[in-house]
């Protein structure tokens, strides 16, 4: 059995685009359907969840489930910055942001856990929880 032969759909590659057009941001399904609607695209929701998660498998995204009351976000992983195996996030606990974190500082909270308490930390699901930088702004 091996895996599916993937298709150079217009439709995946309209996907991709939009995707290439928003690197670095969090992406839900239902952003991207709003997104092709806009551009008057029909493409339906359970073809734009089933591409993204064939782009998951081929490591073209990455998928973040963050907690069970928020969807699945995608993120566009460009090959140049394929897969440096550390991705820490910030969720705002007032505005529901979810921010991208690559930063020296954290990497070494890993290998502290790991060297100093033999835990090891998934960064791909480590979510740090607090209030973004606007929101304290405007309080």
């Amino acid at each position: 059995m091996g895996t599916k032969p993937n298709y150079k759909t217009k439709q995946r590659e309209q996907l991709l685009d939009y995707m290439k057009t928003v690197q670095g941001k969090h992406i839900t399904v239902n952003d991207v359907c709003e997104y092709m609607h806009r551009q008057g695209s029909t493409i339906g929701q359970t073809t734009v969840y089933r591409q993204m998660e064939r782009m998951v498998d081929e490591g073209i995204m990455q998928k973040y489930v963050i907690d069970a009351n928020s969807p699945a976000c995608f993120e566009y992983v460009p090959e140049e910055s394929h897969r440096k195996g550390v991705c820490f996030h910030c969720k705002c606990e007032k505005c529901g942001t979810l921010f991208h974190m690559s930063c020296d500082s954290l990497e070494g909270v890993r290998d502290h856990l790991m060297e100093h308490h033999g835990f090891q930390l998934d960064p791909f699901r480590t979510v740090f929880y607090g209030i973004c930088e606007a929101c304290r702004a405007t309080a």
